[in-house]
């Protein structure tokens, strides 16, 4: 029994002075990295506790002014639910639009991602020079923010959703790409060797022995990506792409601050119910729970 006791203490002071000089040595690194980063960002910590004042003030300005004894009054009563509210008949549309833009073009990127994968995947016999093309493409494609593809897209098409949608498309499909074909390449090979050994050609192991490996992996990246993108969509709408993007930086511009709050408070109630269905129905897809 001692001599167990002795050994385990002898391990537990190893560990401890092991992990006490990892965290010294982190602890260094980080700091070096936050001296390097600040001087070229012009990063300074006494800046932004200056001017946090002013940050909080615009907030506190965007705080609509409610009285309970008129909360319910019509939208030409100032204090009142109706009154704070009198652009949802414009509001609303543009986050089904954004909505719209997140869905189509997550769906599309999908299908798209989930062709490219197997075709750039190392472990799925496609030739060197394919698979060397795939991972190119998709490393520009998604190099290029959403920002700045919409920014072209509005240039070529004009303002609308189309930009929006295909912005969100390309950079979506060079995401989703590469996180496919990194999991193709984790999966495991025995039941590859077992359908080969059996005879089946490359497109039966692809189908009966990868795809059922990264289907739940392929479908969390998916629900994953689809609020990315719901997200992503109500920043296009700065640069005229579409969505409640644009609402939102109409109401700044023009210094509507009661606009501003319940923009985004919009934004944020449509994110989190979508964060809410998009768990169920991963849940629903990947483990078959109701």
């Amino acid at each position: 029994m001692n001599t167990s006791n002795t050994q385990f203490e002898h391990y537990y002071q190893q560990v401890r002075t092991r992990q006490k000089r990892d965290t010294v040595a982190s602890s260094l690194l980080l700091l070096a990295l936050w001296f390097a980063a600040g001087n070229a960002a012009e990063f300074n910590i006494f800046t932004i506790w200056h001017s946090l004042p002013n940050f909080l003030d615009y907030m506190l300005e965007t705080v609509p002014t409610l009285h309970w004894s008129q909360l319910f009054a019509d939208s030409h009563t100032k204090g009142s639910l109706a009154y704070w509210g009198y652009r949802l008949p414009i509001q609303l549309p543009l986050i089904w639009e954004t909505l719209q833009l997140a869905l189509a073009s997550t769906l599309l990127s999908f299908v798209i991602a989930g062709v490219l994968a197997f075709l750039a995947a190392s472990n799925t016999w496609s030739p060197p020079p394919v698979r060397f093309a795939i991972r190119t493409l998709v490393a520009f494609l998604r190099t290029m923010p959403e920002l700045a593809w919409a920014v072209i897209f509005v240039m070529a098409f004009g303002i609308g959703a189309i930009p929006g949608f295909l912005a969100l498309a390309l950079h979506t499909v060079g995401s989703l790409t590469k996180l496919f074909y990194e999991a193709v390449e984790s999966t495991q090979d025995r039941p590859v060797r077992g359908l080969a050994a059996c005879g089946a050609t490359h497109l039966q192991r692809i189908r009966f022995a990868l795809w059922p490996q990264v289907k739940p992996i392929f479908f969390s990246y998916g629900f994953m990506r689809l609020e990315i993108n719901f997200r992503s969509s109500t920043i296009l709408g700065l640069v005229g792409a579409g969505g409640i993007g644009q609402e939102l930086m109409t109401n700044i511009k023009l210094d509507r601050y009661d606009q501003v709050s319940i923009t985004l408070l919009l934004i944020i109630i449509v994110v989190s119910a979508l964060d809410t269905l998009s768990g169920r129905l991963r849940q629903w897809v990947l483990e078959g729970k109701k």
